[in-house]
């Protein structure tokens, strides 16, 4: 069985310093285009939301940001929750904007053909860097669900001038350490033309932007067989990957829990990222989950997203480099993917017990959590209000 002390010096640290951000939205109520399911003990406001989001952080000691959604955890006093936030042990991280649930967005925000909608889609996310500023927070992620339906419907070269202009109005109100990064995705909602459809395309607008612009890869984002490690490794290599939301989906939506669909995929994309030097605290890679959890509970599904992703990247840490590059140069196709495969088939779970109770931490995280009664007293004492859910 493979042990803790099978790992190098300087792969040991990267994986217990290894930290993933988490998507407020998360912990709310979600479910499939037709209906939103409910669950006991769901939070009704962005503290409660935050105060679950720290029991992921507690019982696995790797998830100390939280990702904010606007106007979904809009809150009248941001430094109380940043305050709140801190007091359990976690940070307020990455803000995400929304311009794609007012009916003023029905053709677009950013690339709407009216002026009047355009502005008031900047105006948001200047809205969304002031609240930067009270919560600490460092980056902007900007997801557009722009697009068109139907050929004819709109200039596709007049929306991506709109989208220029407008991205270079809201960088404009950037302070010297924010960033924009910014997502795309190849379809959904637009049927016949999304106006932020792929990496090039995100690529194309950061790099007009300047250094501060940086591109999201969402896993979930792109169509069924393409190679994401690859997508990344370019990104990587022009110091243009800012974050990457890891997901799961199976065939066009991405909000499964990280891993589920396919691990072999994952461990690729960690292999690449730990060959690149991307995994380091220093690397300006915030790696997040962009998930939602439609029929499990909310905080289980979170941990599980987790220790996802910490088992596939010590499985990529455990890759003999020296080997596998020895194989690569002699033209060895069949030994370098020998090499690749044993560090995958490899068990890992002794391991990041092992990383975990030198830590302070239970070896077994979901059982520690399962164990210590949250879930039950939250469904207790979060009786009344308003249950928080995708798009409240």
């Amino acid at each position: 069985m493979v042990q803790l002390s099978d790992l190098s010096v300087e792969n040991r640290k990267l994986l217990e310093e290894q930290t993933i951000e988490l998507p407020s939205w998360a912990f709310g109520n979600s479910g499939t285009r037709f209906r939103v399911f409910t669950t006991d003990g769901v939070p009704r406001d962005p503290f409660e939301k935050v105060a679950d989001a720290a029991q992921v952080n507690k019982y696995t000691g790797a998830a100390p940001r939280v990702s904010l959604h606007i106007p979904w955890d809009l809150t009248d006093d941001f430094e109380a929750l940043r305050d709140h936030a801190e007091s359990l042990g976690v940070q307020l991280g990455t803000i995400n904007s929304n311009v794609f649930q007012d009916e003023d967005y029905k053709f677009g925000s950013l690339c709407n053909p009216s002026k009047k909608i355009r502005q008031k889609a900047i105006d948001h996310h200047k809205q969304c860097i002031d609240v930067m500023r009270k919560t600490g927070s460092k980056d902007l992620k900007i997801w557009l669900a722009d697009g068109t339906n139907y050929p004819g419907q709109d200039s596709i070269y007049a929306r991506q001038d709109r989208l220029a202009q407008a991205l270079s109005e809201i960088y404009a109100e950037l302070d010297d350490d924010m960033r924009i990064v910014l997502e795309y995705k190849f379809f959904e909602p637009a049927f016949y033309h999304t106006d932020v459809p792929d990496w090039g395309t995100a690529l194309v607008h950061c790099l007009a932007l300047g250094e501060k612009a940086k591109v999201v890869l969402d896993t979930g984002h792109h169509a069924p067989g393409t190679n994401i490690e690859f997508i990344g490794a370019q990104l990587l290599r022009v110091g243009r990957l800012g974050a990457f939301d890891f997901n799961s989906r199976f065939y066009a939506d991405d909000d499964l829990i990280v891993g589920a669909a396919d691990p072999f995929q994952l461990f690729r994309i960690m292999n690449e990222i730990v060959s690149a030097g991307a995994l380091a605290a220093d690397s300006q890679v915030n790696f997040m989950l962009d998930q939602c959890h439609n029929l499990e509970e909310k905080i289980p599904g979170e941990i599980r997203s987790i220790t996802n992703v910490q088992e596939a990247t010590a499985k990529a840490l455990l890759v003999d480099r020296d080997e596998l590059k020895k194989r690569q140069e002699a033209g060895d196709v069949l030994g370098a993917n020998d090499v690749l495969m044993a560090a995958f088939n490899t068990d890992v779970r002794g391991l990041l017990g092992e990383l975990r109770e030198s830590k302070g931490l239970d070896p077994d995280p979901m059982g520690a959590f399962l164990k210590s009664g949250y879930l039950e007293k939250v469904r207790s004492e979060r009786v009344g209000g308003t249950q928080a859910g995708w798009g409240a």
